[in-house]
């Protein structure tokens, strides 16, 4: 397959996660996916005072009503399974304090055998940033900013030494060290995100676009790479949230990603034409249990293959 896939977990109220998480894990694996994945939902605000991607009047899907905590989530996946790497897509990066989460990703990556992708986020829910937040919303990016630079701080040689607004490490052994360099990718919508990406991280986790519109920010973020004189080459995983049907016509005007498993991995087929590295595929808001997750994930996966992608 010239585009891998991954798989996310699942994390939602229909789960039983002690048992459910690691069955996937391993299933997922064995089926032939490269990486599994999670993501951060803090809270359900009720009633809203913000729509969904702060987008007015867009509701909240009832499936966030409840959501597994994402770390925890991983480090089950990571004690179940070998090979796949264990991704975030994404953590949101004010929601935690820096060092403690540079220290938990450096321990579960270490503990993995040098599988993490983190994966972050500046979100964009005000209820969530008024639970949690290190900084305020208008200060997403400085604390973005903090959190990749005490990342790197921590998960680099001894002593570590950090002069931030949040963190503070005069000189210090900090341990466990992450088994490699952990790769940072970064959700960066917008044009001051994508120039942090390309001066700060190491891959891309674009979500949520059609195909037309992903060529085009995938084809100016290499140029911006360019002018910027990067040199490494910026890997790439994008984030399909997918609706399963088990039988849907083909209507005009379905959404990609919205329909059977023909459906969905026809849109795979197309949106793998971009040249990204990775599609991750999260299943998991539609599927009334775990068997059923497993059993689509299979389909799609086998298809997926025959198709060439």
């Amino acid at each position: 397959m010239t585009t891998r896939l991954g798989l996310g977990l699942p994390q939602m109220r229909q789960y039983d996660l002690g048992k459910d998480v690691p069955d996937v894990a391993r299933a997922a694996e064995a089926m032939g996916y490269g990486s599994v994945w999670v993501f951060e939902r803090a809270l359900f605000p009720e009633p809203a005072t913000q729509g969904l991607y702060g987008v007015e009047g867009l509701p909240w899907p009832d499936e966030y009503r409840n959501v597994a905590e994402p770390l925890v989530t991983l480090t089950l996946a990571a004690a179940a399974t070998e090979r796949v790497e264990l991704g975030t897509s994404v953590l949101v990066a004010p929601l935690h304090v820096p060092f403690q989460l540079a220290k938990a990703l450096a321990s579960l990556d270490a503990a993995s055998g040098g599988r993490v992708l983190a994966g972050f986020g500046t979100g964009w829910s005000h209820d969530e940033y008024a639970a949690s937040s290190v900084r305020p919303f208008a200060e997403r990016g400085q604390a973005l900013d903090e959190l990749l630079e005490v990342c790197r701080a921590v998960w680099g040689p001894d002593p570590v030494v950090y002069d931030g607004h949040l963190t503070k490490i005069t000189s210090a052994v900090v341990g466990p060290k992450p088994a490699r360099p952990i790769p940072v990718l970064l959700a960066a919508g917008s044009a001051k995100a994508r120039r942090r990406l390309v001066d700060h991280a190491d891959g891309w986790l674009p979500a949520g676009m059609g195909a037309g519109e992903l060529a085009g920010q995938w084809r100016r973020l290499r140029d911006l790479a360019a002018e910027r004189g990067r040199t490494e080459p910026i890997r790439t995983v994008l984030r399909v949230n997918a609706r399963y049907q088990a039988a849907t016509g083909a209507a005009a005007g379905r959404r990609p990603f919205h329909g059977s498993v023909d459906q969905i991995v026809e849109d795979l087929t197309a949106y793998a034409e971009i040249g990204l590295d990775e599609i991750l595929l999260d299943l998991q808001s539609t599927a009334r249990d775990a068997e059923e997750l497993k059993d689509v994930a299979a389909e799609v996966y086998e298809k997926a293959r025959a198709s060439g992608i």
